[in-house]
C-alpha cells in the first residue's frame, strides 16, 4: 500500500481538498482506496466529500478502549473509497499521546488496499511531522503568497531535523551534538543542516552514514495551488533551491493548480 500524507505549514492552502479529490480520482482509476482525516483539531473533510460523519471515527477508536479499528472506517458513495473521519468534536484530540499517535500509526498501516491518503493537520507538531514522515515521499501544498511559502519551508525544516534526530541512536557522539543545538534556539536557527551533517561526518561516521541511507530515501513532492499568475510557478523553484541548499532535501515539484472560484459553490453544495 502507499502512503500518501498530505501536509501544509499553514492552513487555507486547500490540502483538504486535494486531498479528497486525489483520493475520488484514483478511486474512479480502479484503485483501493482509504482516505483518512488527521486533522484531528478541525476535522472537516466530511464535509468536501458531502457525507455525515459517522458516529465513531478516528478520534473515537483512540480515546475509547475495546473499540475495533475496522468500525472507524466508512463506506461511501465513491468507487473503490473508503473514508476514515477524524472526530474533531472530541476535546483535546488534537495533542495526541506517544501512545495514541502510535495506535493510529500502527492501524493505519494494518489497512489493506492500493493507497492511502492522509489529510494531515497544518502546523509543525511532532504528531502531524510524525504522520508525514510515514512516507518518504509525502506532499507538501503551498501557495505562491510569502507567509504560505516560509510556512511550507519551516514544515520541511522541521521535518529534516526530525528525520536527522531519527537517523541517530541515543547517545551517540552525533545525537548528543544535536542534543546541545536543540538548547540554544538562536543558534539552530542560524545553523543549515548541511554544516550539522558535515561536523557530524567528522564526529561520527557511523552515525554519518546512517543519516545518509535515511536521507536518501526522503523525498517529499511540492504542489503549488491556487497560482492567479502563470509568473507565479517560478516561486517552486525558489522554494526547491531553498530545500537544496539549506535543508539537504531533494524535493521533487509535482506540478501546479490554478485557482477556481467553483470550488466555493461545490464546498458550499458539498460536492467534490
Amino acid at each position: 500500500m502507499r502512503i500518501i500524507p498530505i501536509a501544509s505549514g499553514k492552513g487555507g492552502v486547500g490540502k483538504s481538498l486535494l486531498a479528497a479529490n486525489l483520493a475520488i480520482a484514483l478511486g474512479q482509476a480502479g484503485k483501493t482506496v482509504y482516505l483518512a482525516d488527521l486533522d484531528l483539531g478541525g476535522s472537516n473533510l466530511h464535509m468536501i466529500l458531502g457525507v455525515r460523519p459517522g458516529r465513531e471515527g478516528l478520534g473515537t477508536f483512540l480515546s475509547r478502549p475495546g473499540m475495533k479499528f475496522e468500525d472507524a472506517v466508512m463506506e461511501t458513495d465513491y468507487p473503490n473509497l473508503r473514508f476514515i473521519p477524524g472526530d474533531s468534536e472530541i476535546p483535546g484530540l488534537a495533542n495526541l499521546t506517544s501512545g495514541q499517535k502510535n495506535k493510529a500509526i500502527r492501524n493505519l498501516r494494518s489497512l489493506q488496499g492500493d493507497y492511502l491518503i492522509m489529510d494531515l493537520g497544518a502546523g509543525t507538531s511532532f504528531n502531524i511531522l510524525d504522520f508525514f514522515l510515514m512516507s518518504n515521499r509525502g506532499l507538501i501544498i503551498t501557495t505562491p503568497t510569502p507567509t504560505a511559502t516560509v510556512n511550507a519551508y519551516l514544515f520541511l525544516k522541521n521535518a529534516a531535523f526530525r528525520v536527522l534526530h531519527s537517523a541517530f541512536k541515543r547517545n551517540t557522539p552525533a545525537w548528543t551534538y544535536l542534543e546541545s543545538l536543540k538548547k540554544d534556539g538562536a543558534a539552530l536557527q542560524r545553523v543549515y543542516i548541511p554544516k550539522i551533517i558535515e561536523s557530524v561526518k567528522a564526529g561520527d561516521p557511523e552515525s554519518y552514514a546512517a543519516y545518509l541511507e535515511r536521507a536518501a530515501k526522503f523525498r517529499p513532492r511540492l504542489v503549488l495551488n491556487m497560482l492567479e499568475n502563470p509568473e507565479d510557478a517560478d516561486k517552486a523553484g525558489k522554494l526547491r533551491r531553498s530545500c537544496q541548499q539549506y535543508l539537504d532535501i531533494d524535493m521533487e515539484h509535482l506540478g501546479i493548480v490554478y485557482r477556481d472560484d467553483i470550488q466555493d459553490t461545490a464546498l458550499r453544495s458539498r460536492l467534490p
